[in-house]
Formats: C-alpha cells, structure tokens, sequence
C-alpha cells in the first residue's frame, strides 16, 4: 500500500499532535460535546456516538480528566455552544478527491475559509456529492504491531467481527462495517489491545498520484491548512501520497 500507508498517515498526525496538542484537544472536546447533546446523555453507556468520540480522543491521547470535563461541561445547563455537522467536498491539484468535515457555530465562515483554501492552493470547492460517491464509510481500527502476534490478532479481530484485516509491518489495521464498529471496539479493549487509532473513516474506492512536485508541495499545503482550521475535524482524501520514511 504505498503512498498511504496506515501508519505513515498516523506517524504524520502523531507528529503534529505532539507540536499542536491544544488544537488536537479542542477538536476532540467539539466532537465529545456534541455527542453528549445529540445522543441525549453524558453516560457513553447509553449513548454509542459519546462512546466512539471517547475512544477517538484516547487514541489522539487527550487525558481522561480532560474527557470528564468536557462531558460534564456539555451535560451542563450553562452549556450554549451549539455546533453543526457539516460535509464539504471538493478537489485538490490535479483533481485530487478531498471530503471536509467540519463541526462549526457559522456555516458562512466554515464556507469561507474553505473555498479560500482551496483556491488559494489550486483546487476548488464543489457541490455536496461531487465526490463523495468515490468513497465508503469503514471502520478502521490500528494497533501498534511491536510485541504483537500477527496470527494472534488476527484470530481476535475475526472473532470479534471484522470484516478485514491487513499489516504492513508496523501496523495492524482492522477493517469493520460501520455498524460493527464499536462492538468490534469494545471487544477488542476487553482483551487488552490498545488502539492508534480508532475512527470510522472515510476511505477511497481508488487513489491518484500526483506527478508534478509542485503540484505535491500544494496538495500538502492545502491538508495541511485545511486540518489546522478550527472548524474542521476530519479531512479524507484519495491522494496516492509519497511515503515519508
């Protein structure tokens, strides 16, 4: 899987959770909170989308005091930040597919910046399904492969309900239906494994390279810009991108 592999993708993000932890955090604690509103409890018992946006905040290591607060603060009446899903898709240098989602309290500023982005690094905002028909919803789930038997967790995966299962080497990484997803989770933290990462992505049918280096240095300008807005919580596209080892 060159050029997008899982871990090199982890690595990157790893890398800028490290210099940007404040932001990381800030993302996480929008996602948790509208988690607690829209699924109607700060209990992640009784409300699987707090469960996942808790597994996603530990897999981006924000600690669990930060995750109490932010709970309690959402459940609280003084509470009146409201923040709206919203998905923009669109095309980076040379037509690369890229899908926003963003969680904001002003859809006209989101709207904004975005489009500026993506003019600004020679791509352009389009209508919603212009490319999201290119992409399927799957829950991903990675494990740090060191210390680990691959037959092992293979075996735990399949037995928990994964749909897939691939390595790289570094990595394992678990594929399961969206529908799947938390049990197969859930199952997998009762047996002691640890997650990297853990979300339902957003993952492409097909990837495209990009020949031109200039064109390469904007595609990462304009990832990188557009995961450095506030406003933006995930960022998918079908970049066949160059490892960086």
């Amino acid at each position: 899987m060159s050029g997008h592999s899982k871990w090199n993708n982890i690595k990157r993000k790893k890398e800028k959770t490290d210099s940007q932890k404040a932001k990381i955090f800030t993302k996480m604690g929008r996602e948790i909170a509208v988690a607690v509103k829209e699924g109607g409890s700060a209990d992640p018992a009784a409300n699987s989308r707090l469960k996942d946006a808790i597994a996603k905040a530990k897999a981006n290591n924000v600690p669990n005091d930060n995750i109490e607060r932010i709970i309690k603060k959402a459940a609280g009446e003084g509470s009146a930040d409201t923040y709206e899903a919203l998905q923009y898709e669109g095309y980076g240098p040379s037509g690369i597919a890229v899908i926003v989602e963003t969680l904001t309290d002003n859809r006209n500023r989101t709207a904004g910046d975005l489009r500026h982005y993506f003019d600004k690094f020679g791509g352009n905002l389009g209508q919603t399904g212009c490319v999201g028909f290119l992409f399927q919803k799957k829950g991903i789930l990675a494990i740090e492969a060191e210390g680990l038997d691959e037959d092992k967790v293979m075996e735990d995966a399949l037995e928990a309900g994964a749909a897939d299962f691939a390595s790289d080497g570094d990595v394992f990484e678990i594929t399961t239906d969206p529908d799947d997803f938390s049990a197969v989770r859930d199952d997998l933290e009762a047996k002691g494994y640890t997650f990297v990462s853990a979300e339902i992505e957003q993952v492409p049918d097909v990837y495209t390279a990009i020949a031109d280096p200039e064109l390469v240095v904007k595609m990462e300008k304009l990832l990188d810009t557009l995961e450095d807005n506030d406003d933006v919580q995930n960022v998918w596209h079908n970049w066949d991108r160059p490892d960086e080892d």
